[in-house]
């Protein structure tokens, strides 16, 4: 695994159980925004349960890495490290 992605993975496990805010491309101009709360970080992925929706949603790291999903931390104004330094 790349060293971002595990400063992204890092970063995510520090904050389970924050709220967040993502925003994931759904095709052709299309965004999906929604409110969740993080639950589990794994190898590969990380999950948000998504109130709402009343479900638990799933996203890759890799996909904070391409901007295909984009998280704002709500107690914070934190943000996931996408971008090289």
């Amino acid at each position: 695994m790349s060293e971002k992605l595990l400063c992204i993975r890092e970063k995510l496990a520090s904050h389970i159980g924050d709220r967040v805010r993502y925003r994931q491309a759904k095709g052709r101009r299309k965004t999906e925004e929604h409110e969740g709360v993080i639950m589990e970080t794994y190898p590969n992925i990380f999950t948000l349960y998504v109130k709402a929706q009343n479900s638990t949603v799933s996203f890759r790291y890799s996909d904070l890495l391409t901007h295909d999903v984009e998280l704002e931390f709500l107690s914070s104004n934190d943000r996931i490290p996408h971008k090289a330094s």
